[in-house]
């Protein structure tokens, strides 16, 4: 039977004790060296159908992965076939893994539209990390969606922190065992060193890891692949690359078979200036591959989202009203380019009736004021209408505080000047336009919120608020675009943008 300790061997008792009690307290578990993924919102524009497709995040693989897709007001029903397939793998990778080839399905879903508008959804299932694609058939197109699926990485530094916590746990029971047991008084010392160390190893890659600056994401700076995406820092550690741009885009428009009041495809296609091979490497912005605004000869706005056809192909549907020419502009973000606003200097002409005939609607919209849209009330009102001032552009649509959030944003502006105040055809003056802006007004978000809600949370506005500042005096066409009752409403309107009072002859 051992005595008590007493003395000094007592005193390294009690404090070995009150570490224990200290390291059995709640320690931070196991994490990721970066988040496991987000939902991935994008706006397709499927032949009549403008939907929102939603990508939900995957937390772990295989696993689920659950699509839903968000009907618009006159949107048909009707069923769209989900497919899913790995793009990232290679051969080599997938006989090794015994996994399915690249370009293979793995998994598929009928996804039911009603004739409701709102959202509905589909489960399908994902059987590795890395760049997948998801196919969105209506029966007639088919839309690619490149995506990632992210892997649970561990950052370097994350062994040292918790092995370190770890080993000083076991080398503090070690030594409380031979506190009480050894006869002489310095052997507990040897363990409670290693507690010690153990600790210091730990809380310095702790406090270094702020350092240690994460990999590119996959995906965002560089091109996704099994490897970047399964093992991140390894990839980094490679290349001693900061500089991830790429060269812009060079962007051509066709539609040989439009017609005026016909359905027409706009076929767009994508290459590298440098290369003048496809661009496939485009990341979703503002919640879409590309926003293409198109203006036509009477002044109305399209704002359409093509789909992916394949590698530098899109592919947008609308209907040409009349005849002229149509100005388009496509804006989008290429992965380490940034975003970029593409405007092809020729537009699109559509053939038909004579041009400046058979009006599609008024030749000029009406400035600030109030008017009704599709049966709802909007109030427009500008502040600080100058040249090099920040002008703030109010909208108040309606009385209710019931707008919807449309592409992760509150509201759009679309603005496109100077123009001639009686242009004869709004497409064609647009053209040459040297002004073309896209602003927006943002959804309020709480601290505890992860992102932007979603379309389905109609509890923001009335008032939708844009900031912009005017380069150049002259008359503008804006475009006010707000989503309500899952409807987009598009408010035209002009404004004058006075010349400064020391310009003036």
């Amino acid at each position: 039977m051992h005595a008590r300790p007493t003395g000094p061997r007592a005193a390294l008792v009690l404090a070995l004790t009150a570490l224990v009690l200290l390291l059995a307290g709640p320690l931070p578990a196991a994490a990721d060296g970066g988040p496991v993924g987000s939902d991935l919102h994008v706006a397709q524009t499927l032949g009549a159908r403008e939907l929102t497709v939603v990508i939900r995040r995957v937390l772990a693989t295989p696993g689920p992965v659950r699509v839903e897709v968000v009907s618009h007001a006159g949107t048909p029903a009707g069923t769209l076939r989900l497919r899913l397939a790995p793009t990232g793998a290679t051969t080599a990778d997938s006989a090794a893994t015994g996994l399915a080839p690249p370009g293979t399905v793995t998994s598929s879903a009928d996804l039911v539209l009603g004739g409701t508008p709102g959202l509905y959804g589909s489960t399908l299932r994902v059987d590795r990390p890395g760049p997948w694609e998801l196919a969105v058939d209506d029966g007639d197109r088919v839309a690619r969606i490149p995506f990632v699926v992210p892997a649970r990485v561990v950052a370097p530094w994350e062994p040292f922190t918790y092995g370190g916590f770890v080993a000083a746990g076991a080398f503090l029971v070690l030594a409380l065992v031979t506190a009480v047991r050894a006869r002489r008084a310095w052997v507990p010392l040897v363990p409670a060193a290693g507690v010690v160390a153990a600790i210091a190893v730990a809380t310095t890659a702790a406090l270094l890891s702020a350092s240690i600056p994460p990999p590119p994401a996959p995906g965002s700076q560089t091109d996704p692949s099994l490897d970047t995406v399964t093992d991140p820092y390894a990839v980094a550690a490679l290349p001693a690359t900061t500089d991830y741009s790429r060269p812009p885009v060079t962007l051509t428009v066709a539609a040989p078979d439009a017609r005026a009041g016909a359905p027409a495809d706009l076929r767009l296609t994508l290459t590298d200036v440098a290369t003048g091979r496809a661009v496939d490497d485009l990341l979703v912005h503002d919640n879409a591959l590309i926003h293409l605004m198109v203006v036509g000869p009477s002044g109305q706005l399209w704002h359409l989202h093509p789909i992916r056809l394949g590698p530098g192909d899109y592919q947008a549907h609308f209907v040409p009203p009349e005849a002229g020419t149509y100005a388009v502009a496509a804006e989008l973000a290429r992965r380490g380019g940034g975003v970029q606003l593409l405007r092809p200097p020729s537009g699109l002409t559509v053939p038909g009736a004579a041009a400046g005939e058979h009006r599609a609607g008024p030749a000029e919209p009406g400035g600030p004021g109030v008017r009704e849209v599709n049966g709802v009330t909007v109030a427009v009102r500008v502040d600080q209408l100058a040249v090099g001032t920040a002008s703030t552009i109010t909208a108040t649509v309606g009385t209710r505080p019931d707008l919807q959030p449309w592409l992760g944003m509150l509201g759009h502006l679309i603005i496109v000047g100077p123009l001639p105040p009686a242009a004869a055809e709004v497409g064609a003056a647009a053209l040459t336009a040297p002004h073309w802006a896209h602003a927006h007004a943002m959804a309020p978000v709480s601290n505890a919120a992860t992102g932007p809600p979603d379309e389905t949370v109609a509890a923001f506005g009335p008032a939708a608020h844009f900031t912009h500042t005017f380069a150049a005096p002259g008359h503008y066409r804006l475009w006010v675009q707000v989503e309500r009752e899952y409807a987009v409403l598009t408010v035209p309107v002009a404004v004058e943008v006075p010349t400064p009072q020391g310009d003036r002859p």
